[in-house]
């Protein structure tokens, strides 16, 4: 009896050892990632498949699978095998439509010096000569169409000769184009606009291209900002995402329908900004992903048509996690990938009358299972000017409140870009916490999901509110007996960069290290690197010569982290990619420069192959060690030092 004791003492504790593990970057990179690819043509099964990261090949092994849409077992597929519905094929089945690139003009000197085939340069007369990570080299996305059966060498470009994409670049595909029902046309974005122009504007137009008279009209003329996602509804009402002002890429996104010469905008009246839609099956309505208090949800809105009634949104689903993407509707379903911070995406169906959701797809469940999972505890903190901002608060896995924990301040990218449930493979907030740093997020002025003014509030603006928004979040979670004042750190990429680099020059000795990542450091310098003037032009009021303009000049001056340099006290890690055109090199090297004549400890991992994110594995294991190595180093070690040299 003894013995048996002994054996389920030691059974016991062995499996609670092994409950104890908590996630480390390793781990994080065997993480599998689920893409849906559609439902099986009889709608039957949903077809997606499975990334998994192979760190030896520095690259990741794709398997496919089918599994039925109301549950059940996997099924492992070939990738031959794969039978979903086509979008891409005209509904009359006679014709294809896709997209390639097109040699148009001569850039590179091999194209204008035909003698001398082995020199290496480009030749620009104009902007956009370069687009995220890549530099313009003559060649441009165009829309083809070919009969069904025919080879890719017959097919029509509908743009010949055009030195405009569609799809879009950097990050377009074919949601950039669609057939209409009766077949004869194709509706494609594009943004027809050259050199400067096309570098500070945003006013790409959905087009519509007459396959019989081979003919192309303007369907959004007179929209200056974004016309994006042409979709058709059951019933043939030709609908779409639009932001009105030209040169703001984060303007609030409306759902537009055109049918029968009558637009109608169906989220005007609403106070939010839209993701991604999809009509219903009746086409009475469109269903929506938007932004909502820090999370992601699913929205509804009907379309009156003919009748003189107004669309009325309605939120119909509500939890602490993020609606990733409607993949179908099938009766009283909608099929929808969902995550949160703690979990990678997965396959949901959504029951629409009891608004539940269940769980189809369970790629990751095995991994998360066998670890400790940090806690996500929303707050909302008093801002400066009395209004209520979320806060999310990530506490370590077997958090011990009679324990004091170094805390990080993050600061989101975008800069409005929501900060939900989102699920990262590199600002992991999951990761951060199980190595025993509790994270504070805030949800500050320029998120979506608490309305337009306070999404808009941040565009010129970036040092001022937003700012005070930070530091109203630490300071309220800094109150809390097990944050240890001593050890506090602000981390963050792209406008979050930004964030730090300022931060480090005003925030009154509050934190003993940085992170930044691919950060403005000098907002002079960003206006004339960045290869998206449109953006900086909106968010910083205009250029740095033009004297005159108050609102710029503050951008470039008060608002300028390298004006406040001089009062850097802390230790900086900087983090840059070589290939990061939307926020350069010069950026990073600039400030690591600065930290080094200042004397202050600090680093720079330069990723030389990298753009604005890391998307190579072993290279993302390299930023994940490096990032923890620093925060051990200045935040764990108590005793580190402020100056180094």
């Amino acid at each position: 009896m003894k013995k048996l004791i002994l054996i389920l003492s030691l059974v016991i504790t062995a499996n609670t050892i092994q409950a104890q593990q908590v996630m480390d970057p390793e781990m994080l990179w065997t993480v599998k990632r689920i893409s849906v690819l559609g439902l099986s043509n009889d709608n039957s099964h949903i077809i997606y498949s499975v990334k998994t990261p192979n760190i030896a090949e520095n690259g990741f092994d794709t398997a496919y699978f089918q599994i039925p849409v109301e549950g059940g077992t996997a099924i492992a597929i070939e990738k031959e095998a794969i039978s979903v519905a086509d979008k891409n094929i005209a509904p009359n089945g006679a014709y294809k439509v896709f997209h390639k690139a097109v040699h148009i003009e001569a850039i590179k000197a091999t194209d204008i010096y035909k003698n001398l085939d082995k020199a290496d340069a480009y030749v620009f007369t104009d902007l956009d000569n370069r687009h995220w990570d890549t530099w313009q080299d003559g060649s441009f996305n165009h829309v083809f169409y070919k009969a069904i059966n025919a080879e890719d060498d017959t097919a029509i470009d509908i743009m010949p000769n055009e030195p405009y994409y569609a799809p879009q670049m950097p990050f377009g595909g074919d949601e950039d184009y669609v057939w209409s029902p009766d077949s004869k046309s194709i509706y494609y974005v594009s943004k027809k606009l050259k050199g400067k122009a096309y570098a500070t504007s945003t006013n790409t137009d959905i087009y519509k291209y007459d396959l019989d008279t081979k003919t192309t009209t303007n369907i959004t003329e007179g929209n200056m900002g974004y016309d994006t996602n042409p979709t058709f509804s059951p019933k043939g009402a030709l609908s779409w995402l639009q932001m009105k002002t030209d040169g703001y890429e984060s303007d609030k996104n409306d759902i537009i329908v055109l049918e029968n010469g009558v637009k109608q905008n169906l989220t005007q009246q609403w106070d939010g900004t839209v993701n991604s839609f999809k009509w219903s099956n009746d086409g009475k309505k469109v269903f929506f992903t938007a932004p909502i208090d820090g999370t992601i949800q699913l929205f509804e809105v009907n379309y009156p048509g003919k009748k003189r009634m107004a669309p009325v949104v309605t939120q119909i689903s509500e939890g602490q996690f993020d609606v990733r993407g409607i993949v179908a509707q099938l009766d009283n379903t909608l099929i929808v990938t969902r995550g949160d911070m703690n979990h990678a995406t997965e396959v949901f169906a959504y029951n629409l009358k009891k608004q539940t959701f269940k769980q189809l797809t369970n790629v990751n469940d095995e991994l998360y299972s066998s670890i400790d999972l940090p806690k996500v505890e929303k707050r909302y903190v008093t801002t400066t000017d009395n209004k209520q901002m979320l806060v999310w608060v990530i506490l370590p896995p077997n958090f011990d409140a009679s324990k004091k924990y170094p805390t990080l301040l993050y600061a989101q990218g975008g800069p409005q870009s929501p900060l939900s449930q989102f699920y990262s493979y590199r600002w992991n907030f999951q990761l951060m916490a199980s190595q025993g740093y509790i994270v504070v997020a805030p949800n500050r002025r320029g998120m979506p999901g608490h309305g337009v003014e306070w999404n808009e509030a941040i565009s010129k603006d970036w040092g001022g509110q937003v700012m005070r928004d930070y530091l109203s979040a630490i300071d309220a979670i800094a109150e809390e007996p097990y944050v240890d004042n001593d050890r506090l750190g602000a981390i963050g990429a792209s406008y979050g960069g930004y964030s730090v680099f300022y931060l480090a020059g005003i925030h009154n000795n509050r934190f003993k290290t940085f992170i930044a990542h691919d950060g403005v450091f000098d907002t002079r310098t960003m206006f004339g690197t960045t290869e998206e003037l449109f953006f900086v032009n909106h968010d910083f009021g205009g250029n740095y010569w033009d004297l005159d303009n108050k609102v710029a000049q503050k951008a470039y001056n008060e608002f300028n982290p390298i004006n406040h340099v001089s009062k850097w006290n802390a230790p900086i890690f900087i983090i840059q990619g070589g290939k990061d055109f939307r926020v350069p090199i010069e950026q990073g090297l600039s400030a690591f420069q600065a930290a080094k004549m200042l004397g202050l400890k600090s680093k720079l991992l330069y990723l030389p192959e990298e753009n604005h994110w890391v998307l190579n594995p072993q290279n993302a294991l390299v930023w994940q060690h490096e990032f923890f190595k620093w925060l051990d180093d200045t935040l764990m070690n108590e005793s580190s030092e402020t100056i180094s040299e």
